[in-house]
């Protein structure tokens, strides 16, 4: 089997995995630990409201996570809708395509300016 139909396969797995074990996401919320960064800052940390965004895709909350933490959400739902369609590809013989290995210096810049534009939101709306 070619690795490509593997991690397919693999990818697809995990999707399935995660949007099967959502409806135990809001167990589990309450066992994690607050942000330290913004407990000591008072600020939102880059991260802050992923974990909740989380939360609320797993209850199929789209817009709630969008509005917490709108780059996760984006991910979120890239890695779950794209795995997805990598596992049905590879069922049906197809395996996922190789990425670059190195990404131009304006596909990083570009990167780095979304994921600071983020933050600045997570600050502005205190999450």
């Amino acid at each position: 089997m070619k690795s490509g139909r593997q991690l397919g396969l693999l990818w697809g797995a995990v999707s399935v995995t995660l949007v099967a074990v959502s409806p135990l996401a809001s167990r589990l919320a309450s066992l994690l630990p607050a942000c330290r960064f913004k407990a000591l800052l008072g600020i939102p940390c880059p991260t802050c409201g992923s974990t909740r965004a989380a939360l609320d895709l797993a209850s199929f909350d789209l817009v709630g996570a969008l509005v917490r933490y709108p780059l996760a959400t984006v991910g979120w739902t890239l890695l779950i809708g794209g795995g997805l369609v990598a596992g049905i590809a590879a069922l049906l013989g197809y395996g996922v395509p190789e990425l670059p290995n190195r990404l131009s210096l304006a596909v990083k810049l570009g990167l780095l300016a979304l994921f600071l534009a983020n933050w600045a939101y997570l600050i502005a709306t205190g999450v």
